[in-house]
């Protein structure tokens, strides 16, 4: 896939949507060992449901990931300049996220061309459970 080029992007160009179905423990478990959290709240439905929580819930830094691979899959791997989320809601098991970012601004900074976005998560309601801003380098 080809990135596209600072003159070919306008305000209000979307990438490509990231769709992820059906959230499992496993994503969480596999989450935990690649980032060392091993929070029980995560994993474990006792604990998680010990204080009022239907389920175990997914880290929010795996919805900020899976959120920052929708700016690397459009722009590369080397064009994150700044990357800012909110979490609003959690996700649970069986949830489907459909992450979006959307061209908000253009400009040149210090001899560099980037692109400005408005990053977004929903689940299968159509509920925001993450909500962000990032800058990308574009060519």
């Amino acid at each position: 896939m080809s990135t596209p080029s600072f003159d070919e992007l306008s305000v209000g160009d979307e990438g490509t949507p990231l769709v992820v179905e059906n959230l499992t423990r496993t994503n969480f478990v596999r989450y935990a060992g690649v980032s060392g959290d091993f929070n029980p709240m995560h994993h474990d439905d006792t604990i998680a449901t010990s204080v009022g929580n239907p389920s175990v819930f997914g880290h929010g830094m795996l919805t900020a990931g899976l959120m920052a691979r929708v700016v690397k899959d459009w722009f590369g791997p080397e064009a994150l300049r700044r990357y800012q989320v909110r979490f609003s809601k959690q996700v649970w098991p069986g949830d489907t996220l459909t992450f979006t970012a959307v061209v908000t601004d253009k400009r040149e900074e210090n001899g560099e061309k980037l692109v400005d976005l408005e990053c977004k998560a929903t689940n299968q309601d159509g509920v925001e459970v993450l909500v962000g801003s990032a800058t990308a380098a574009a060519a």
